[in-house]
């Protein structure tokens, strides 16, 4: 049998603070894909909760039962980092219409920076369709409870960063 190419998907984002959401489209990535490297986003247009180190580390935590899962952080274009690691596909979310319309404009321009760069979007699972990190954020900003919407190692960081005290 012919020696075939690892197929490697790289799933991009701020993850500020990885969600349940995030998790639930990076495990069902993993079973897509040989591996997923999940590119923890430096974006100059938002400012940041956790720092880049931080992000990493909570979605690593997350991730730490799937083999096939990297966790890196990147600056810069994504077709650029595609080709550096070798990823054929980019990973994205959908949760709603509205995430359509925003993740259909950045797969076109992927697609008009560098032709081989392909998106997969998977629809978000039912019962994390309502989950974003700003909304998480919120919640923990005004006292409320985030368990269910994110990864045990974020709870106590996040409700520390958010605390008004």
């Amino acid at each position: 049998m012919a020696n075939k190419k690892a197929k490697i998907a790289v799933y991009p984002g701020t993850f500020d603070p990885v969600t349940l959401g995030h998790m639930d489209v990076i495990s069902r990535g993993a079973d897509l894909f040989d591996k997923v490297v999940v590119a923890v986003a430096i974006n100059l247009s938002k400012t940041s909760l956790f720092t880049s180190e931080e992000r990493v580390k909570f979605i690593e935590d997350a991730a730490k039962d799937l083999s096939n899962v990297e966790v890196i952080k990147m600056d810069g274009l994504l077709v650029d980092f595609m080709e550096e690691i070798g990823a054929c596909t980019i990973l994205r979310g959908l949760r709603a219409i509205s995430d359509f319309e925003v993740e259909f404009q950045m797969a076109a321009m992927n697609r008009k920076l560098d032709a081989k760069a392909e998106t997969v979007f998977l629809m978000a699972s039912e019962s994390t369709t309502f989950i974003s990190s700003r909304l998480v954020k919120e919640v923990a900003g005004m006292g409320g409870k985030i368990d269910r919407f994110v990864p045990v190692s974020v709870i106590e960081p996040l409700n520390k960063r958010m605390s008004t005290d």
